[in-house]
Order: C-alpha cells, then sequence, then structure tokens
C-alpha cells in the first residue's frame, strides 16, 4: 500500500511538472465571465502580420498549463479601419452566425481620413452592439502611432480607448503602451520595422501577449510558446513587460 500511494504521488508531482498559478488582474478581465473559447480577430495588416495574431495568441493558450485549447479566426483587411469594415458584410455575417465570444477590434486610428478621435468611438459603439446582440464580447486592441500619418500621439490613442472602453464597459489590450514600455527597457529590441509602422516579430509577439493577458486575465510569464526569431529570453522579457503593462492600465490612470 505504501510503495501505491508513493506511484500515485510521484505521478501526481510529473503531471505538475511546469505548471504556475497565474496571478489575475483586480478587475476588468473578460475570465471574471465566461471564459473565452472561440474568439474573432477584426482588424488590419496590425493583426494579420507575422503570421497572423489569432495563431500567436492560440500558441500562447496551449502552451499554457493545463492547455487552453481556443478557436482563433480573422477578418482582415490591409489599410482598413473599423469604419472600412462597417462596410465588409462578411464581418457582419461572420459575427452573427460565428458564436464568437470574443470579437477584437483592432483600430488604425492614425488612418482616419478626419484626423478626428470621435469615429473610432463611433464605430467601437456600432461593433459592441452588434457583437453583444450575437451573444459575444467585444476587447479593444489598442494599437499605436506612427510616422507615415503623425496627426495623433500614443498619448491621444490611449485616452481615446480609455473612454470608450469605459463607456461600453469593454476591455482594452494596450499593445501601444506595452511597445512604449518595452522600448524604454530595451531600445534595442525594435516593435516595429522598417517602415516604422508594421511591427517586427518581437512586436507581434508582445502584441500576442497583451491580448492573451487581457483576455484570460492571467499572466504569460512562463509560457513556453515563443516563434521562431524570437528567443526563450527575449520572450521572458516581453511576457514581463505585456503582464505589467496590463496590470497598470487596469489599475486606471
Amino acid at each position: 500500500m505504501y510503495y501505491r500511494m508513493m506511484s500515485l504521488i510521484w505521478i501526481a508531482a510529473a503531471i505538475g511538472v511546469g505548471c504556475q498559478s497565474s496571478t489575475r488582474p483586480s478587475a476588468g478581465v473578460l475570465s471574471r465571465g465566461k471564459v473565452p473559447n472561440k474568439i474573432l480577430f477584426v482588424g488590419n495588416s496590425f493583426t494579420y502580420y507575422n503570421g497572423g495574431l489569432e495563431n500567436h495568441v492560440k500558441e500562447l493558450a496551449q502552451s499554457a498549463c493545463p492547455p487552453r485549447r481556443i478557436e482563433a479566426d480573422r477578418s482582415t483587411q490591409g489599410g482598413a479601419t473599423l469604419q472600412i469594415h462597417q462596410s465588409r458584410q462578411a464581418v457582419h455575417e461572420r459575427i452573427s452566425a460565428g458564436g464568437y465570444d470574443v470579437v477584437v477590434l483592432q483600430e488604425d486610428i492614425p488612418e482616419l481620413k478626419e484626423h478626428r478621435l470621435e469615429p473610432f468611438a463611433e464605430q467601437a459603439r456600432r461593433f459592441d452592439a452588434e457583437i453583444r446582440s450575437a451573444g459575444g464580447r467585444s476587447l479593444l486592441f489598442m494599437a499605436w502611432p506612427y510616422t507615415r500619418l503623425n496627426w495623433v500621439t500614443l498619448d491621444q490613442i490611449a485616452q481615446a480607448h480609455r473612454r470608450i472602453g469605459q463607456e461600453l464597459g469593454v476591455p482594452v489590450a494596450p499593445v501601444g503602451l506595452a511597445f512604449e514600455r518595452s522600448l524604454h527597457a530595451r531600445p534595442e529590441l525594435a516593435m516595429l520595422g522598417r517602415d516604422k509602422e508594421h511591427e517586427t516579430l518581437p512586436g507581434t509577439y508582445l502584441a500576442a501577449c497583451v491580448i492573451y493577458a487581457t483576455l484570460f486575465g492571467e499572466s504569460p510569464v512562463g509560457l513556453a510558446y515563443h516563434p521562431a526569431g524570437v528567443t526563450a529570453e527575449q520572450a521572458g522579457f516581453l511576457q514581463r513587460i505585456a503582464w505589467r503593462t496590463v496590470s497598470d492600465w487596469q489599475k486606471g490612470p
């Protein structure tokens, strides 16, 4: 009997190797309700660059312990704003019939031809109402400014997301702020590529970590997945940046 008990303990210990309990933010995360299993990403090249954010988030979830098995799709178009997506019937069909728990909405504020922030808020309201009617929840993916269209700052982008997120009661994945924090701590690890607009692979990985932390309310620190081209050391650094940024965002301004 003693040896049988010890064997069971050894087996349990072996199964638990590598599993770590994740810290949860105090508020504002989707996991406080239904844990999302099916996710749709709506956006432009910032979403589909470097293999697609949906795939990196899915791989991060799969590498959790125990693994999270999620479905993740995307409906994207190069250069599209949320206003352009409003005219795309395919997006509305996927939202209404796809059975998605979460729809991640990525706006590209610098691309707004009006050079005003109000159109972003208007489209976020319209999409959120549609997503809620379909039984899902919205998540806002906060992107970043860039030099080609420099009429808006990161602070203005962040404030616009803070306002509409609070108004609608939806969480925000503060990717642009995570990029800024990463660059401050390690400027040699570029977040944007040669065009100074689209993400490098480390930038895409950091964005995926921020979205993962916002989706599940769990730290990505310690997750095994990182794509070829991002070292394990870089992945650990970016995971920590993502978690600190999400935690600070949820504490409020």
